[in-house]
């Protein structure tokens, strides 16, 4: 699924939106609040209450009812999805194909060995997110299990928030980077490698700070 920000939401606004729009996608049921916090990491519902409102300002969420259970879509929101795929797929721009700077390289439990002058790479477009992106080299083997390995090449679209199983670039304690898959509940955040000679990583909520989400990876033989 591929949306664009054509409606001025803020990221978390945006983030929310698009969970609603893959889980419409799989025919789910409507999703409740409780769900929709667990799944985007909100530790309160006052938070959700406040981009759901938004949502609906933006014509894309129908107003919550008391009788209503779910966060419902709007069937104008459903035709804007297919509308914003069509613009990004066939009026691919000059600037979407620019280079990506390759920012530097990624260890779990190190930070971001970051260059002082970013290369540039080509990624192909349809390895990049809709967002800002920057590509990080792999160091080490904490995610060969989901086919990253050593020396591989990630592409990372600049977000802050992701939802449960994506695999995210996460800064622990402002000090540590890791590329992990993260699964976040109100009160801790798990970072799963996919090494079955490893543990998974629990921290507490504010200890965890989400840099980035794996949209692409490439790699040389």
């Amino acid at each position: 699924m591929i949306t664009t920000n054509a409606h001025n939401l803020t990221r978390k606004q945006q983030s929310l939106y698009e969970h609603l729009l893959s889980l419409s996608a799989t025919g789910a049921a409507a999703p409740t609040l409780d769900e929709l916090c667990k799944a985007l990491g909100l530790q309160s519902r006052g938070s959700l209450h406040k981009h759901i409102t938004g949502l609906v300002d933006a014509g894309l969420v129908e107003p919550m009812e008391r009788k209503q259970r779910g966060v419902r879509l709007t069937e104008y929101a459903e035709q804007q999805d297919g509308v914003a795929a069509t613009e990004v797929l066939g009026n691919y721009n000059i600037a979407s194909n620019e280079p990506l700077p390759l920012m530097g390289d990624i260890a779990a439990g190190k930070p971001i060995e970051a260059m002082e002058n970013p290369e540039p790479m080509e990624v192909p477009w349809q390895l990049r997110g809709t967002g800002d992106c920057y590509v990080l080299r792999v160091r080490g083997d904490s995610m060969i299990d989901d086919g990253i390995f050593d020396g591989d090449w990630v592409v990372i679209e600049k977000r802050e928030h992701a939802r449960n199983g994506e695999v995210v670039v996460a800064l622990v304690d402002n000090a540590e980077a890791t590329l992990k898959r993260i699964e976040q509940h109100p009160d801790r955040i798990i970072l799963h490698p996919a090494n079955a000679g490893m543990q998974p990583m629990i921290y507490h909520p504010q200890q965890v700070a989400i840099q980035g989400v794996l949209v692409g990876q490439m790699r040389q033989y």
